[in-house]
């Protein structure tokens, strides 16, 4: 029961702000009740314009990651074209469906910018498919839906995104006691592709 229970805890957001994608996450990580990093990395980019966060267990969401960039990369090379953001969630959920009698336990967001838009969806651990404007995942999720449901609006700038969505991952650390860790990590993602942004200016916004 407790390997079931490994780095199950967290908070994730994803934005979809004007021109842009935000991805925020806490990164803390527990075995059942112990912690068992406090620099987990729970956000992955998985294409040039396209990246996951992960809530669940780490080694299913491990696995996924693999899988995706092959795929990725194999159309990439067979098909000389851009796989778009829906592409990517589809087949995630595709794998993940197939895999339901025994499912992969994992609830990532995928956020990415292709030639259709700004896109943010969540996908549940048997192939559900839901798009948004705004999403949490995680335990922590209930208190940044919190702040979220307050302060999102359509048409956020990148600084205004990414402000928000430290608080809202913020607030989580603050209340979900399997959210928390050293950092919180935000990644912008726009037609220059996926960019982490300074710790130093997460901590600010965080103040």
């Amino acid at each position: 029961m407790q390997e079931e229970r490994l780095k199950t805890g967290t908070t994730t957001v994803g934005l979809a702000c004007k021109d842009c994608v935000i991805l925020a996450a806490e990164s803390k990580s527990t075995l059942g009740f112990m912690v068992s990093s406090k620099r987990a990395e729970k956000i992955h980019q998985i294409d040039d314009k396209i990246a996951l966060t992960i809530a669940g267990g780490v080694g299913d969401a491990q696995a996924i990651i693999r899988l995706l960039r092959a795929e990725i990369n194999l159309y990439k090379l067979t098909r000389n074209a851009e796989f778009t953001v829906k592409a990517v969630t589809t087949l995630l959920a595709n794998v993940l469906q197939s895999s339901r009698f025994y499912p992969y336990m994992m609830m990532p967001i995928i956020g990415g910018i292709d030639k259709y838009g700004e896109h943010v969806f969540s996908v549940d651990p048997v192939g559900g498919i839901e798009k948004d404007r705004y999403i949490s995942t995680g335990s922590g999720s209930p208190m940044a839906y919190g702040v979220l449901e307050n302060d999102f609006k359509d048409g956020l700038t990148k600084e205004e995104g990414t402000r928000l969505a430290v608080r809202a991952v913020r607030a989580a650390r603050e209340r979900d006691v399997f959210s928390g860790g050293e950092d919180i990590t935000v990644v912008t993602i726009d037609n220059s592709g996926v960019n982490f942004v300074d710790k130093e200016k997460i901590k600010e916004f965080a103040k």
